[in-house]
């Protein structure tokens, strides 16, 4: 794979009994492959990933795969506490014809180094597939210093691609830079909050999962063109919408999601909770502030919105 660019990172549709729902999933699916993005990412943070059970991970990555059927990339997150759970999960999505899987460590009460490096090393010997290291301590509790990624990064030459998330993280992209003794893509997360900070430290693109994937392709497109000008006008008038999509949870993301007629429910699965009346009627005003009089259920015309 070429980690260049955008790969979203794809909620998971649920019903409103919280079963999955694959008509939706197929539905977004084609959506985003309507927008040539670089790939897509199933089974992350967003993706409620904490919340599933095996036989929700293969209906979701078999549903995937097969929607897509070659014309897309797909990575999917297989990060579990246990190592031998991790692998196991790892061989799933190999045999369910994922093209990469992505990973980061979980938190032990001691923390170590050596501990973290060892269960990179035993799921990347395993996994027939690319690994992308997540670096995401708001969600695994684990901060990998920059060494130790580089560490882990070249004593494992299955790891094709960083996701980096630990913040400052343009500052943590332009250290790892400098340590890698190959090259390795990094990408950036964080819904874009620092997305251009990012861009302009190293990051080859984007894997997160902003509702408007087509802003962050014309955002990278504009950046390796050299047009950092343009870049930074794009990322800048979005941002208040990537800020009030980033609150905690991923009831914002699903509202969007809903909006633009993706979901048929923004259905978050318990004990996550949905979307407060207040809540909704805020997104309404950032969408008006940022995208006024736009479709949002098609395809944005970012230039026609910044020019």
């Amino acid at each position: 794979m070429n980690f260049t660019g955008v790969f979203p990172i794809l909620a998971t549709p649920f019903k409103p009994d919280e079963s999955f729902d694959d008509v939706a999933m197929r539905r977004m699916l084609e959506f985003m492959a309507s927008l040539n993005v670089d790939g897509v990412t199933v089974l992350g943070v967003l993706g409620e990933a904490n919340r599933m059970t095996d036989r929700d991970r293969e209906r979701i990555i078999r549903c995937t795969v097969e929607t897509l059927a070659g014309r897309t990339p797909v990575i999917v997150g297989i990060s579990h506490p246990g190592t031998s759970a991790t692998i196991e999960l790892a061989a799933m999505a190999s045999e369910l014809g994922a093209d990469a899987v992505m990973l980061t460590p979980s938190a032990e009460p001691v923390p170590n180094d050596a501990r973290v490096a060892e269960y990179f090393g035993r799921v990347c010997s395993a996994s027939r597939l690319p690994v992308v290291l997540q670096d995401h301590p708001a969600s695994s509790s684990v901060h990998m210093q920059a060494p130790l990624i580089a560490r882990i990064v070249e004593e494992n030459p299955g790891i094709a691609c960083v996701k980096a998330e630990a913040v400052p993280s343009p500052t943590k992209i332009t250290t790892l830079r400098g340590l890698f003794k190959r090259p390795v893509p990094m990408l950036t997360g964080l819904g874009g909050l620092y997305g251009q900070f990012d861009l302009e430290a190293g990051s080859s693109g984007y894997n997160t999962g902003f509702a408007f994937p087509e802003v962050l392709q014309a955002q990278v497109a504009a950046q390796q063109a050299g047009d950092v000008a343009r870049a930074r006008r794009i990322w800048a008038h979005f941002l208040p919408l990537m800020v009030f999509e980033q609150q905690p949870g991923v009831a914002v993301r699903k509202e969007l999601l809903c909006r633009r007629g993706l979901l048929s429910s923004a259905t978050v699965r318990h004990p996550g909770a949905g979307l407060l009346p207040a809540a909704a009627d805020g997104l309404s005003a950032v969408i008006d502030w940022v995208m006024p009089g736009v479709d949002i259920t098609r395809p944005i015309d970012v230039s026609a919105i910044i020019e």
